[in-house]
């Protein structure tokens, strides 16, 4: 199984919370990433995203394909998140569009760092794998915006 986090492009400062869109320069980084899926991403991966508008904006740039999942919203716990990608045992590839620190609590736990957050920047993709028969999972790639 593939896992990817993708945290959602720059947004707007502001409330409500779940309302703040993407900047220009979040734009930007949506499409950087969303031209790297494009290249690298299997066509038949399961895309789960939050509700709010900016995550709903970061995915826009790669596909409107996607489903909205409640249980990723801002401040969901890392294993909600897992749940929702139905970790690791689903099979194939599943990319979760979502929010810090969340994100980052899961890379930790996915990495055996439970009860730690790693910080994952704006717009940034950190690919996860675990092959079958394997209890470890793999990290394949971090990339950010600013690199592409």
């Amino acid at each position: 199984m593939e896992l990817i986090l993708w945290r959602h492009a720059e947004a707007e400062e502001g409330t409500p919370d779940h309302s703040r869109a993407l900047t220009e320069k979040g734009i930007k980084q949506a499409a950087k990433i969303a031209a790297f899926l494009h290249q690298h991403l299997p066509r038949d991966t399961r895309i789960l995203v939050s509700p709010a508008t900016r995550t709903q904006q970061t995915v826009a740039a790669f596909t409107d394909h996607f489903t909205l999942a409640p249980t990723i919203s801002p401040g969901a716990s890392a294993e909600a998140v897992l749940r929702a990608a139905r970790w690791p045992d689903a099979g194939g590839t599943v990319l979760i569009v979502g929010h810090q620190p969340t994100l980052g609590e899961v890379a930790a736990s996915l990495l055996g760092c439970d009860g730690s957050s790693f910080s994952i920047k704006k717009g940034a993709l950190w690919w996860f794998s675990k092959r079958d028969g394997s209890s470890q999972a793999g990290l394949r790639l971090v990339i950010s915006p600013d690199f592409l």
